[in-house]
């Protein structure tokens, strides 16, 4: 297991209430794991004890096998972090940042102008940050983040920011990574995002975790056990139908449908989405 988390609680130091109720989850070797809640929910500051930055929790945090208060600095040279904000050396370039950042590993890393391409920014290498839009400042995190071969990956809204085209590169370089043997800890409150990635996804709020699962096992018990079929009646007059999929082999009335209308415009089950389940079972909506 590369995560273990079991009965965390954290409140921050003078905080009245917790912000970490008793967490519960495991993260396998080679996972995209989902931590999808709005603002405030609690998914900063657990991604934030997972890699060490929060201390004194109260509960169980193995990464990697080992605690991760007993963790020194060695820790970083196995985990990768993307932050959503981000922060460079704004008088830099791109490959002079991550020349830098390259440095600060005791293991091997790959060279900047690799991952720049990996990221869509091999063009824009020796541009000064400063110049840089946020989305392209998002990319040189992800960028930055991956420098040391991380066996463990942290990322935070990883495509906040950015236009469809490299919203697309980034989600296919994360499950790159993932086959290869990344195991990926992702944080949002992008639905869609959550739902093309991750294998499996963990609802938060209030500091509580509702529910974790697979979003296709999610869909299956949330969703409607139905098909919807649209067709063309004699009059070119488009009618919808609803039958249930139980039994739906069965169905005369589906069957003869079939057979007898003039023209089949659309057939398509009743899938609910990650958000819809997210409100039906926390009661709450993703507003960021």
């Amino acid at each position: 297991m590369m995560i273990s988390v079991k009965n965390l609680e954290y409140s921050y130091p003078g905080a009245r209430q917790q912000v970490l109720k008793g967490l519960q989850f495991d993260i396998a070797e080679n996972e995209i794991f989902g931590f999808l809640g709005p603002s405030g929910a609690g998914k900063s500051t657990t991604q934030k004890l997972l890699i060490g930055l929060l201390r004194n929790y109260s509960g169980q945090v193995l990464v990697m096998g080992k605690e991760i208060a007993d963790w020194g600095s060695e820790l970083y040279e196995h985990v990768g972090v993307s932050f959503e904000l981000p922060n460079h050396f704004l008088k830099l370039t791109a490959r002079e940042n991550l020349a830098y950042f390259r440095s600060l590993y005791s293991s091997d890393t790959l060279p900047p102008m690799e991952v720049l391409r990996w990221v869509g920014l091999r063009d824009d290498a020796d541009k000064k940050v400063a110049e840089f839009s946020k989305g392209m400042k998002m990319r040189l995190n992800v960028a930055r983040s991956l420098m040391h071969r991380p066996k463990l990956l942290f990322l935070d809204e990883p495509t906040n920011g950015l236009d469809p085209a490299n919203a697309r590169r980034i989600k296919d370089l994360i499950l790159r990574l993932r086959a290869e043997g990344t195991t990926v800890f992702v944080t949002t409150h992008d639905m869609t995002v959550a739902d093309e990635l991750c294998d499996r996804v963990a609802f938060i709020t209030n500091g509580h975790i509702n529910v974790a699962d697979a979003p296709s096992a999610l869909k299956k018990q949330y969703g409607k056990r139905s098909l919807f079929v649209e067709y063309l009646d004699g009059d070119d007059v488009i009618l919808r139908q609803e039958f249930s999929l139980d039994g739906l082999g069965g169905n005369e009335r589906f069957l003869d449908l079939l057979k007898t209308a003039d023209r089949i415009e659309t057939i398509h089950t009743q899938e609910t989405t990650l958000e819809n389940i997210f409100i039906q079972v926390t009661g709450q909506e993703l507003v960021e």
